[in-house]
Parts: C-alpha cells; structure tokens; sequence
C-alpha cells in the first residue's frame, strides 16, 4: 500500500511542540499496516522536525534556549535579513535539525521509542500554518 497526504499545521508559538499525536491523527491508514514505513517531510526553510523526548517539556525549553544561544538573531553577518532579523537563523536551524524523518511502522503503530515524540521546531516569531508531506508505505496487516 502506497498513500500520501499534505497534513496542514496550525501557527505555532516560535518553540519545539510535540506533533505526535497530530501526525497519528491525520494518517488513520497507518493501523492498517503490519509492516512499513512513514516519510514527512517539512515543506519549510525556517522550521525543522526531530525526533527527541516525548515526557517533560522543559527539555523542549532547554532545546529552544539552546538553539537560541547558538544560533543569535542580529549577527552584523547575516546578509539575509529581508524578513526580520529571526528569518537567517530560522534557516539555520532548519538545516541543522533538518526537515524530513522517517519513521518505522509496526502493527498499525508508530514504532517510536517509550519516551520519543515528533517535534515540530518553529523557529520563526510568526512562521504560519506549517505543511508535512507524509508518505506511507507498506504491507496491510491480515486483518482488515
């Protein structure tokens, strides 16, 4: 089984949130596979998606300070600076985390690790409504 579907995200505050459930929400074909495989991919430059910590969100906090610290807004050598001064380092970023996972499919689940989660990175102070493109592939199970 081949299915493909654009999953539109809601603005977001400019922060890491879990997409998880989201993404498991809008793919309802994914419990019908035994075997397989999901691909997202971002359809953005200034955003990123990841997979880390599911469980406490001030390891979300501590990925935003971080990437903050590391990647300052500003720098006299931004040349690429028409949509605000948080637009460079959304793309930075964005490259550094990257914009595509994929992800094992198993029993009609998501076969993430007990404490993993999909996160959406919003780098930008206003980037949107955000695209994934997800592809999934795979055997159906001999249930359905």
């Amino acid at each position: 089984m081949w299915f493909q579907k654009t999953l539109i995200l809601p603005p977001k505050n400019r922060g890491f949130h879990l997409i998880t459930t989201d993404i498991e929400a809008a793919l309802p074909q994914l419990k019908q596979l035994e075997v397989g495989l999901l691909h997202l991919l971002l359809q953005h430059t200034s955003a990123s998606i990841s997979i880390n910590e599911n469980a406490d969100p001030t390891v979300r906090q501590d990925f935003e300070s971080f990437f903050n610290r590391t990647v300052k807004e500003n720098e006299p050598w931004y040349r690429h600076d028409y949509e605000g001064p948080d637009d460079m380092p959304a793309h930075i970023k964005s490259s550094l985390l990257g914009t595509s996972l994929t992800l094992p499919v198993s029993q009609g689940r998501l076969a993430l690790g007990t404490w993993q989660g999909i996160y959406l990175g919003e780098h930008r102070d206003q980037g949107g409504q955000r695209r994934i493109m997800a592809t999934v592939y795979g055997e159906r199970s001999g249930t359905d």
